[in-house]
């Protein structure tokens, strides 16, 4: 009887069950059969052009890789003249590569093919002399070596969507080649990985890794799974290691969310491990000076400053800012150790600068501070919302996955001021001026509404709020939205129309839309078409669902670092849930919300914080009015950063701790889907530094007060008595399952992935549409400073660079470029590649002129990777209402040569 949803069929007389729709190949594989296929890829689709596969079937030979397998087919992949056409089909292959090719025993897949063939290195004939292409700094082009079988194309436009190499030649002088002439390093490429993963001679190979060296073929000496320490897609990478030190990071096969895929940083981005500028001993400063001191020597001096300033200021005159980069471990023993330890929550985390709006608008539109679907979800979309986010540059390998729905059809509405990533590929594209959003969102409801989209039962028994919003709305027709907006009426109503007559929409957004004076309020918004279509927690749609900045911004929330809600978002306010932490750790937890990160620097400039811990975070880099941040910083009587690197945060501390980076943590992640997964240390942490996990113990220890959970593994169990929405998750069994998401609240449960299903997580079970007004951003361009400024990310580096800057990405993006509409350009007198000034009322900086069409007029772009550049000295301290996220996307500036 055949399989549920497949068939039958026999391989060499032994039955098989096979899923519909499945190859000859993958049927032969299922039977345990091993089979050459050296233009074959799991992840792309068949070629059939190597003919190393073939067998006999139906009484025909047939290449495996394009015969689709039916129901009772008999298949022969043994008998001599099959065994043999294979055979010479390889040597064919291998006749014209030079014998390096297969010396020395290599570890790629032809040599893996001609071992068990019994082709020795004899076979290669070649005389090569094609040359090759070393000017990338991560992938290597070996022409000698080079098959033609077309996997690394396919990868790049398949998978990757970049459409960055082709071959060309003709007959056996084809050859792979960047798609727009000239070196690599010129070329589209955007450093993926996925050529050189999927290249089975090693003819495209990563520089200083084995060739060859896959995920699929021939482990080395050490390989550890852990997750990704860059963006919070999650992605699943295995850690290559030889006598203590990194030599690849490959992307899994079988990683929930990547699925043997990767991205420029968590593939090749691991340069700054063994950087000559990496910390590797505590830094104490002696007569003004950072000088390096022992570890006992340093505890002491923290434990005795933290005493110091509670003495003299009592336990709220401390402070600590937690970090994305650590793991929910280490960011749940922060605030522990600041609520149990100091007695205060005066705790934050790097989300209050990014996602604190997604917190506070979806928790009260849903219930929950996470996205609402799985990215699984999201991805079976038939139309797909993309609002304030650049995926393609931000957080690759979804931007990768959401383009490959879009070329199978899926419709594309994306809303950003700036025409890039899969604004390209929209079926309509949105720029709204920086800084509306509402009244943007609010115009497409108005359509909604005005045209009968919207789910009437699902309103009537899920939804509260209608009445409110239906009158709000009237005031946001398309043609007053397009004043306000700047967007065009009749691409608000398509928009609208697309989205609002899809059988299962999804939006996802990005900072674009929180960080901003009305942040919350854009949630909201944007959350109330999703409750409109009744596409929340139903069969009809894959919600709202925020693309989260850094590895663990979700997790730090999650696990309590924050000023107002403990571990699992229970409110310190609340008794109830104050009790419950006080059963696990026997100790008064303080009723009084603590400070923001905003707060803190007011505070300290004001005299009255008497102490600050920051935990991995560059605030003087990434937080914005920075020479605020710098002030408060010196004003304050002690500060302890623990960090990387000696960065401009790091210059202002008394005392600096070396950390661990993400490659030599143990703990968990959870990812921007709600994902918790497994982090695992591959190497050992450089020198005398330690992880935030042991720094905070021994810190503890020093101040001669416990923490108890003295493993990683202990803390998320303790996270889990305290917070139920935890209650499920272990190390345990997500070293068994791989990954699981929250809620979780019992260990035999699989975890929510899809919520709300039954009701929302609201006190009254529905969820609540807003009716906020439009307001306008908290600075607005003038005759002064006649341009808006937006910052955000590129493709090559990630946030203030600490990591990315300390390896061969530099050769990739060296600068802090100022994106430019030419028409501006004209205007001010300025040309590409130029040096120039940029004025805020807030501050200077310096960057580098690239004029193109990417951002509208009126309208510049840049990132904040190079601190140096001081590109937050120009943005303001006006940050949303509700939650203090800084307006990041709404600068006013000037710009001039310098």
């Amino acid at each position: 009887m055949g399989a549920m949803n497949g068939f039958m069929i026999e391989v060499d007389g032994t039955g098989v069950a096979v899923p519909d729709g499945s190859s000859l190949l993958t049927a032969v594989r299922a039977a345990g059969v091993e089979l050459p296929s050296l233009c074959s890829d799991d992840r792309l689709s068949p070629a059939g052009s190597c003919r190393t596969c073939l067998v006999r079937a139906g009484g025909r030979i047939v290449a495996a890789c394009v015969t689709p397998a039916s129901s009772g087919m008999r298949v022969d992949t043994g008998s001599d003249d099959v065994v043999r056409l294979r055979r010479d089909a390889v040597e064919v292959i291998v006749s014209a590569l030079p014998p390096r090719a297969l010396a020395d025993g290599g570890p790629g897949e032809l040599a893996h093919v001609c071992r068990s063939l019994g082709i020795g290195p004899e076979a290669a004939q070649g005389a090569g002399g094609r040359g090759g292409d070393d000017s990338h700094p991560y992938v290597h082009l070996d022409r000698d070596l080079c098959i033609a079988c077309g996997r690394c194309v396919r990868m790049c436009s398949e998978v990757q969507g970049t459409f960055a190499l082709t071959l060309v030649g003709r007959g056996g002088d084809t050859v792979v080649a960047p798609g727009t002439g000239g070196p690599w390093i010129e070329s589209d490429c955007v450093a993926c990985g996925g050529c050189v993963d999927t290249c089975p001679t090693g003819a495209i190979s990563q520089p200083g890794a084995a060739r060859g060296l896959t995920s699929a073929f021939h482990p080395a000496e050490g390989r550890t799974r852990t997750t990704c320490g860059y963006c919070g897609v999650g992605c699943a990478l295995d850690v290559v290691t030889r006598d203590g030190e990194v030599t690849a990071v490959l992307p899994a096969r079988d990683g929930p969310v990547n699925r043997g895929h990767a991205c420029v940083k968590g593939r090749f981005s691991h340069g700054f491990r063994t950087s000559p500028e990496r910390l590797t001993r505590p830094l104490l400063r002696r007569d003004g000076v950072l000088e390096p001191a022992g570890w006992d020597e340093a505890l002491a001096h923290v434990a005795r400053g933290l005493r110091t300033a509670v003495d003299a200021g009592g336990p709220d005159s401390v402070a600590a800012i937690s970090s994305a980069r650590a793991t929910n471990e280490e960011n749940y023993l922060v605030q522990k150790f600041m609520r149990v330890v100091i007695g205060t929550n005066n705790v934050d985390n790097c989300s209050r600068l990014c996602h604190s709006p997604s917190a506070a608008g979806l928790t009260a539109s849903f219930g929950l501070s996470g996205g609402t679907d799985t990215f699984d979800d999201v991805e079976r979309a038939d139309c797909l919302l993309v609002v304030g986010a650049n995926p393609v540059e931000a957080h690759p390998v979804v931007g990768a996955r959401l383009l490959r729905q879009v070329l199978r059809g899926a419709r594309l509405v994306v809303a950003d001021p700036r025409a890039v990533g899969l604004a390209l590929h929209a079926d309509v594209h949105l720029r709204p001026r920086p800084g509306t959003n509402v009244a943007l969102f609010h115009g497409l409801a108005h359509v909604l509404l005005a045209e009968g989209l919207t789910d009437e039962e699902f309103l009537r028994e899920r939804a509260t709020g209608l009445p409110e919003l239906t009158e709000l709305l009237a005031d946001y027709s398309p043609d007053r939205v397009a004043d306000l907006t700047g967007v065009p009426a009749a691409d608000l109503v398509a928009a609208a129309r697309l989205y609002g007559g899809a059988g299962r929409p999804a939006i996802v957004y990005g900072l674009g839309v929180t960080e901003h004076l009305h942040g919350t309020d854009g949630v909201r918004s944007l959350s109330n078409l999703a409750v409109l279509r009744g596409a929340v927690g139903t069969d009809r749609g894959y919600g709202v669902n925020p693309l989260r900045g850094q590895n663990n911004v979700q997790g730090a929330s999650d696990m309590g670092a924050l000023p107002d809600l403990l571990p699992g978002y229970g409110k310190v306010t609340d008794a109830a849930v104050r009790s419950r932490a006080e059963d696990v750790w026997g100790v008064p937890v303080p009723a009084r919300p603590g400070l923001r990160i905003p707060g803190m620097f007011a505070a300290a400039r004001a005299g009255e914080l008497r102490a600050l811990w920051i935990v991995g975070e560059d605030v003087c880099a990434t937080d914005p009015d920075t020479d605020q941040v710098a002030r408060a910083l010196d004003a304050c009587p002690f500060v302890v950063c623990n960090e990387l690197f000696l960065s401009e945060t790091a210059r202002h501390a008394d005392v600096v701790l070396p950390a661990a980076s993400w490659l030599e943590k143990d703990g968990t992640f959870v990812n921007f889907d709600r994902r918790f997964q497994r982090v695992r240390p591959a190497v050992p942490p450089p020198g005398q530094a330690r992880t935030d996990f042991d720094i905070l113990w021994a810190v503890a220890e020093a101040m001669g007060a416990g923490l108890g959970c003295p493993t990683p593994a202990d803390a998320l169990a303790e996270c889990g008595r305290l917070a139920p929405v935890f209650a499920g998750l272990s190390h345990d069994r997500l070293d068994r399952e791989g990954s699981v998401p929250w809620p979780c609240r019992s260990p035999h449960g699989p975890g929510e992935a899809k919520l709300y299903t039954e009701r929302f997580a609201t006190p009254d079970g529905r969820a609540h549409l807003a009716a906020a007004p439009y307001l306008p951003p908290g600075e607005q361009p003038d005759d002064d400073y006649p341009l808006v400024l937006v910052t955000g990310r590129r493709w090559a580096h990630y946030n203030s660079g600490s990591m990315t800057r300390r390896g061969g990405n530099l050769a990739l993006d060296p600068v802090d470029f100022l994106d430019l509409h030419s028409d501006d350009a004209g205007r001010y007198g300025l040309r590409d590649g130029q040096d120039v000034t940029v004025e805020s009322r807030h501050g200077r900086a310096r960057l580098v002129v690239r004029v193109g069409e990417q951002t509208a007029p009126g309208q510049v772009f840049c990132s904040f990777h190079f601190p140096a550049s001081g590109v937050n000295r120009l943005t303001s301290d006006v940050a949303d209402t509700v939650t203090s996220c800084p307006e990041y996307k709404v600068t006013a500036v000037r710009v001039a040569a310098s």
